[in-house]
């Protein structure tokens, strides 16, 4: 009997073995491929995978891949900054309307704009620039923005909400509309919902603000007022060579977003022909925040309006005992004809020379000579 029961627990026990080897068989079969990550051992096996699996694998490899060429070809700060001096000392990218802007704030507003930080993010090199939609729905998108330094290993996001309505002084082709609101001037502004070309506009200017303004916080600080000095010495070294073709260049400029030379000479002060380097260099960093969507061209005449110098009491110089005497026989002629009286006479002088109580008894006396 016991003979049995022992023969009964070996075949139990090597049923129950021959299994296990056979689960551990039929793992190392499925076994695919043995990685190694960072600092550990992962064996992949041979799963049914869905759409989410395969994205979830893709992203964590695409992750792993950017810092670890990140940490294999760091970056010089040398050469970084040798490059991106050689970009900024070029005059066709010194003068591109989005490179540096000037915004009507205050006494206004001096930056680096978007074309300005992707070629600077270009030349750091080891920079990740990620857009996101994270939300949705019938009358705004948000995205999130974000720029990674791999090598330090910091993200900047920022979320960008985009509304997906535009301002038309219309209403829609059915007559729809979603509010209503009175501009400036007084006539009707209807608020309605963009097309898709208005909405891909809208959205690429809002994400670029949002690139230039996180990526601005990647570039350090000195190679930025580096590159803005020697972007704005090229502008007024171009506008000091030939002002006159700079001049027709702005106009032009100007003129093609609806701005006149009109207005150009109402903003100045003075007429264009008068228009100095560095004015020019200024209005050009305007139509840059224009075009882009900084500004409009109501908002910068609003601005230098809010801004103006308070006006200056004019000094009149006095009145000579000489400028007196070489003037008084005309005068004296002007009351005795009665052409004015002596209050007209006395104020009128007075916008151009200041006269004493004593210059002012003679003049009245004048008017006796008649009695």
């Amino acid at each position: 009997m016991f003979e049995h029961q022992s023969s009964q627990n070996r075949k139990r026990r090597y049923s129950g073995q021959r299994k296990i080897d056979q689960q551990l068989e039929g793992e190392a079969m499925n076994a695919l491929t043995i990685k190694e990550g960072f600092g550990e051992s992962q064996t992949n096996f041979a799963v049914v995978e869905t759409a989410s699996t395969a994205i979830a694998a893709q992203s964590k490899a695409m992750v792993e891949s950017r810092y670890i060429m990140a940490m294999r070809n760091p970056r010089d700060w040398d050469q970084v900054r040798t490059d991106l001096i050689k970009e900024c000392k070029r005059p066709s990218f010194a003068n591109n309307k989005s490179a540096y802007y000037i915004k009507p704030i205050g006494q206004g507003v001096e930056g680096l704009g978007i074309r300005f930080v992707e070629v600077a993010l270009r030349c750091m090199k080891n920079v990740l620039v990620e857009t996101t939609m994270i939300f949705e729905d019938e009358t705004k998108e948000v995205h999130r923005v974000s720029v990674t330094d791999l090598e330090a290993n910091i993200t900047y996001p920022l979320d960008v909400r985009v509304s997906k309505t535009v301002e038309r002084s219309k209403p829609s082709s059915d007559g729809s509309y979603i509010s209503v609101r009175k501009n400036s001037y007084g006539k009707d502004v209807f608020t309605i919902l963009g097309t898709d070309d208005d909405l891909l506009n809208k959205r690429g200017a809002l994400i670029s603000k949002a690139i230039r303004t996180i990526g601005l916080r990647i570039i350090p600080g000195d190679l930025c007022d580096e590159a803005e000095d020697i972007i704005k010495r090229i502008r007024l070294d171009e506008a000091a060579r030939d002002p006159d073709a700079e001049r027709r260049k702005i106009v032009d400029a100007f003129s093609a977003i609806g701005v006149t030379a009109t207005d150009l000479a109402a903003y100045l002060g003075h007429d264009l022909s008068k228009c100095s380097p560095a004015q020019i260099v200024t209005l050009r960093g305007i139509y840059g925040a224009i075009k882009d969507g900084e500004a409009t061209w109501q908002s910068v005449m609003q601005n230098k309006s809010e801004n103006a110098p308070p006006d200056q009491p004019k000094t009149i110089p006095a009145c000579t005992a000489e400028s007196f005497e070489k003037q008084q026989s005309g005068w004296r002629k002007v009351i005795l004809d009665k052409k004015k009286t002596v209050s007209d006479l006395i104020n009128t002088i007075q916008t151009r020379e200041a006269l004493s109580e004593g210059q002012k008894l003679t003049i009245d006396s004048w008017s006796r000579e008649n009695d």
